[in-house]
């Protein structure tokens, strides 16, 4: 037997690391272990293990593919690092998965539909031509004809293939999507009050169809009065009048001529339909697009499935109601699969469902178990595409493969992270490497060895300042996450229950919705309120879809959503949110410019001896549009390179180094009152901590920068594009221009506030709450973080599970009751 060779390397050993902020860094990454890299926001977590493991990993593997295959590979570009040794092949999770197209599911995602298929195709009953149900046989699978014993008719039962909606098992009406695209009546007359001749009927104007007010007069309807005013009768005609060829007499507007015509009357329905038909390109469909409106096909009633592949029945349901259900449903279901056959078909059907059960297993540890397999893959969260992503790597059963996850934990109520510290485990276990790039503590104690980036973000940050164990790194007095790995936490002192209501309340009041039922909620004015729940219980169809609606409907006095029976909130005008979406689309968009500093600092520098000896003006310093942008990058401070045999890369302009500016600017200085020079490229290539010591004698400038600073993004540099920042530095920068004014008649909402933030930064979140709070605002959160919830005044928890086992207020009150609430699975967390 041969023995383990001991020269077997145990790390990845990284060398002279520049990537982003690194700060040329040396350091081991233990191999087959979990390895935790923790760290502030900004302190270089992910540019070590995106930035440099990922990166050269999945690099170096695609190198050892033939130049044919890598061309139609993404590649990445070669990580900023002096040497990399034993980097296995790299998989990377990613915070923020792409969004999957119309076709993908739930079912299709996870490939559970693939084995659901198959057990249609070979376990369920199939119908013969003339409508009789045969019981199943081995003729499926053995690809022979089956016959009818009613009517004797011979035919075959469908394959796997059959029942794909993406494949000959598509409804043809709307082509296995679910959804048709109709015509939106109400769009076609939107004021009623115009007259036919003046414009009513806007499609008519927009696809060019001038005459046809003259064909419709032909037909018997007024054009001369307004709309509203017309019988039904001439109504129905404009709307869906016949396809009639009538005489008319057209009047030429440039030439003033008359001449005659016939013309076909082409009702405002079928105009659309028409140009839809005929529509090539997307100038073309955007003109279309308004009058128009997705639908549930009205064939397959959105199961996206044709008649055919409806008919199977196992156990008495057919395929579209099988993916109807929610996984945990499912899984009782298919239990019962084998036991409903014959006992020459059970052994089979024990196969087939067993590939299905070890995949739904480990997604409903995952805490997807409320999610049906027919729910659309693009209305799936962030969070629940990643565990999506999680599942599928552990059912691959790899080996010798570097897993990088970023941030997993995110959308993850306690009660589920056993789920996905399992999923490391079976990763390791089948002989793989695993990179933890997270926050919460409960997932950080789980690893093996922790790698801490700090000490601070930005230029100050770049260093490993910690290495070990969970136990050393938590006696490490270098560390920064260390008092929150080892610390017991308490509840804080609560305010009196006299006081909790002192302010006044907001009652809401809602009839069933989803899977939510109906609700009674009671909540605070003037306190922070936090909604709690595992995956699926209803907190964003209460907040989101409930709460928010009815406030803004109540504020502005119009209806109320259909399903919130009454709202009360005495003193409340306006509802904001604060959710992780991006800010800006592109990299034009920066910090400073979001935050209202860089227009400021443009009227500064134009004011300067410097500018006036050059003539610049504010809009000069503009690197959007001004004069002293960059030609070479066109004030982007990037370039994108097009090489043929690789992929698209974006470098820094090599001009401009990514300031966006062109040399003459670096020749307008201000003097700042500590005597040094600066020109504005420097400024926006610094801090905001550092440009607020430079900037004191800028009233208005120094106001705003502290106001971000306040916000813990002091490490954030001014040029910083927004696009790129995280979920939670995107959160606070949008609260920058709501700080420092009266706030008693708000309330602001935030949807899962401590995404991609360290437990540092959590305690710096919960005192902007604190200052909202004090400007008299009601502020309400949708969150999973113990330290935000314990920290709470007031606590909605709904559950107790998830999907059809959730959408009830288990418990409500400050954080003690809730705790001491049996029924809470969050209170056994507090």
């Amino acid at each position: 037997m041969k023995k383990e060779n001991p020269k077997r390397p145990k790390n990845i050993e990284v060398r002279g690391a520049k990537v982003h902020n690194l700060r040329n860094i040396d350091v081991d990454i233990p191999l087959n272990k979990i390895v935790g890299i923790a760290g502030v926001s900004g302190s270089g977590k992910s540019s070590l293990a995106l930035g440099v493991l990922y990166a050269e990993g999945s690099r170096r593997y695609l190198e050892s593919l033939s130049t044919y295959t890598r061309r139609r590979m993404t590649q990445a570009e070669r990580a900023e690092v002096d040497d990399v040794r034993y980097v296995p092949a790299s998989l990377a999770l990613h915070q923020r998965p792409t969004v999957p197209g119309i076709r993908s599911t739930f079912g299709t995602m996870t490939e559970l539909l693939n084995s659901l298929r198959l057990m249609f195709s070979r376990l369920a009953n199939h119908c013969c031509p003339n409508g009789h149900y045969v019981k199943p046989s081995f003729a499926v699978a053995a690809m022979q004809e089956i016959t009818c014993p009613e009517c004797h008719e011979h035919f075959y039962g469908p394959g796997a293939e059959d029942l794909a909606f993406n494949s000959r098992g598509a409804c043809p009406t709307c082509g296995g999507i679910g959804t048709v695209r109709m015509v939106d009546e109400s769009k076609l007359v939107p004021d009623e009050n115009l007259t036919i001749d003046e414009g009513a009927v806007v499609v008519w104007g927009t696809l060019m169809w001038s005459l046809m007010k003259d064909v419709c007069r032909e037909m018997g309807v007024r054009t001369d009065v307004p709309f509203k005013d017309l019988t039904p009768e001439e109504k129905e005609i404009v709307y869906h009048g016949p396809a009639e060829k009538k005489h008319i007499f057209y009047l030429n507007p440039k030439t003033g001529q008359t001449a005659e015509m016939d013309f076909t009357y082409y009702s405002a329905v079928y105009s659309v339909q028409n140009a839809l038909a005929k529509v090539k390109d997307d100038s073309g469909m955007k003109r279309l697009e308004k009058f128009l409106k997705e639908d549930v096909c009205h064939d397959c009633h959105g199961t996206r499935l044709s008649p055919a592949a409806r008919a199977p029945r196992l156990r008495g349901i057919g395929l579209d109601q099988a993916t109807a259900m929610t996984l945990d449903e499912l899984m009782v279901w298919v239990a019962g699969v084998p036991d409903s056959l014959e006992e020459a078909m059970r052994p089979m059907a024990k196969n087939i469902c067993e590939a299905f059960t070890d995949t739904a297993h480990r997604l409903i540890d995952l805490g997807l178990g409320y999610l049906s397999l027919d729910r659309a893959a693009a209305t799936l969260s962030t969070g629940e595409r990643q565990r999506v992503q999680l599942a599928r790597a552990v059912r691959n059963r790899t080996t010798g493969v570097l897993y990088v996850l970023d941030e997993p934990s995110i959308g993850l109520h306690p009660h589920n992270l056993k789920g996905l510290t399992g999923v490391m485990d079976d990763l390791i276990a089948d002989g793989n490497s695993v990179i933890l790039v997270d926050h919460d503590t409960q997932v950080l104690t789980h690893a093996d060895e922790i790698v801490e980036m700090g000490k601070g973000a930005g230029t100050n940050g770049g260093t490993v300042i910690a290495q070990g164990t969970v136990d050393e790194i938590a006696q490490n007095k270098e560390s920064v996450i260390a008092p929150y790995l080892s610390q017991e936490s308490k509840l804080p002192a609560e305010l009196p229950k006299n006081e909790l209501f002192s302010m006044g309340n907001i009652h809401l009041s809602t009839d069933a919705i989803h899977t939510v039922h109906p609700l009674e909620v009671e909540i605070p004015k003037g306190r922070l309120t936090v909604v709690t729940g595992v995956s699926g219980s209803g907190k964003t169809t209460l907040v989101l879809e409930s709460l928010i609606p009815a406030l803004e409907a109540n504020a502005m006095g119009k209806k109320l959503p259909q399903h919130i029976k009454s709202v009360k909130a005495e003193g409340i005008r306006q509802v904001k949110l604060i959710d992780a979406t991006p800010i800006g689309i592109n990299v034009r968009s920066t910090v400073a410019t979001y935050a209202g500093i860089h227009d400021e600092l443009r009227k500064i520098y134009a004011k300067t001896l410097d500018a006036k000896q050059y003539g610049y003006k504010a809009g000069d310093f503009s690197y959007n549009t001004g004069d002293l942008r960059c030609p070479t990058c066109d004030g982007t401070g990037q370039i994108s390179l097009d090489v043929q045999f690789l992929p698209d890369v974006d470098i820094v302009c090599p001009d401009c180094k990514g300031s966006r500016y062109k040399r003459e600017a670096y020749k307008v200085f201000r003097t700042a009152k500590n005597g040094e020079k600066y020109s504005l490229p420097q400024l926006m290539s610094m801090s905001i901590d550092q440009v607020i010591e430079v900037t004191t004698d800028l009233k208005l400038v120094n106001q705003k920068l502290q106001v971000l600073q306040q916000l813990g993004l002091g490490y954030l540099s001014l040029g910083e594009d927004t696009p790129g920042l995280s979920g939670g530095e995107a959160q606070r920068l949008k609260l920058a221009s709501e700080m420092g004014k009266g706030q008693s008649d708000t309330v602001f909402v935030f949807d899962e506030p401590t995404i991609g933030l360290h437990p540092q930064d959590v305690r710096v979140l919960l005192g902007v709450f604190q200052s909202l709070l004090s400007l008299g605002a009601t502020v309400i959160v949708i969150e999973h973080d113990l330290d935000v919830i314990r920290n709470a005044h007031y606590i909605i928890d709904m559950g107790p599970g998830g999907g059809a086992a959730g959408g009830r207020i288990v418990a409500q009150g400050t954080p003690q009751t809730v705790k001491n609430n049996a029924n809470s699975i969050t209170g056994k967390y507090l």
